[in-house]
């Protein structure tokens, strides 16, 4: 059963003109992560904020993004906000950036809790708590700052918000990149066991193969806004067809890469 369907997705900077995605069509199973390779300006990121109803102003989106049978471009933005948290949910590149720096943890997750829950604030306070001791972030964060907080504990913060939250669909923009290798694999796994104790799809984003085999069943690689090559993960990094991919496998996968070092070389994925 496929939770997500995208056709003929394309997004143009109506001031400059410039077609920036161009015609991408592309499946998530439910239950599968997908992820979406490429460098820096190839589409990827900007694919999967207009899934969320993310993109900036100005940027024109034609083509048709089905969610659980739903074209989620037609409809408004009170109708997308709706959709957000509970149904579809993205975690940041820079956890950072995600948080209102004048504003504790704390009133961030109870402020989305309440904006999807009806529960009282002493409850409330009680399961998010739970949820962050769960991905190793004491409860004492509610009362800090984001600046006061590593990059690794607010990507950990974001997948307690979404273990509470439960969604459908989980979308990762490169969550891992500015992390070091030690961190890079616990967000990863705790990635991987949110993914399974929600039940939920996922996708995510990466420029990183040596990160991507680890974590999803599906590949699609972007070139310069197109998606160029797509197939089971193991499949297109072992034997790619373009020679793009080609070349983003042989730079960057590694049999010895410290990440799967620490992991002892086993994978994250259920084949």
């Amino acid at each position: 059963m496929n939770i997500l369907e995208v056709k003929n997705l394309s997004i143009v900077d109506e001031k400059t003109g410039n077609t920036l995605v161009k015609n991408s069509s592309f499946l998530v199973k439910k239950g599968t992560t997908l992820a979406i390779v490429g460098e820096s300006g190839s589409g990827k990121s900007l694919t999967c904020r207009s899934l969320m109803g993310l993109n900036q102003p100005g940027l024109k989106e034609t083509g048709n993004v089905f969610f659980k049978g739903e074209n989620l471009l037609g409809l408004s933005k009170k109708a997308m906000r709706k959709k957000r948290g509970r149904q579809m949910y993205m975690i940041m590149q820079n956890g950072m950036t995600a948080f209102d720096p004048s504003r504790v943890i704390g009133v961030h997750l109870l402020q989305t809790a309440a904006e999807h829950f009806n529960w009282p604030k002493k409850e409330a306070e009680r399961k998010l708590k739970s949820a962050l001791e769960s991905v190793m972030v004491p409860g004492e964060a509610m009362n800090h700052y984001p600046h006061q907080l590593s990059g690794g504990m607010l990507q950990r913060i974001m997948i307690a918000l979404a273990l509470v939250l439960e969604p459908d669909l989980i979308i990762a923009d490169e969550p891992t990149t500015a992390l070091d290798t030690i961190t890079q694999y616990e967000v990863m796994k705790q990635l991987t066991e949110l993914k399974e104790r929600v039940g939920c799809s996922m996708i995510f984003i990466s420029h990183d193969l040596g990160v991507v085999r680890h974590i999803a069943d599906d590949l699609l690689v972007m070139k310069d806004g197109r998606i160029i090559e797509r197939g089971r993960t193991h499949s297109v990094l072992e034997t790619p067809v373009e020679e793009y991919t080609k070349h983003l496998v042989s730079t960057r996968r590694s049999l010895s890469d410290p990440l799967n070092r620490q992991r002892g070389g086993r994978s994250f994925v259920k084949r």
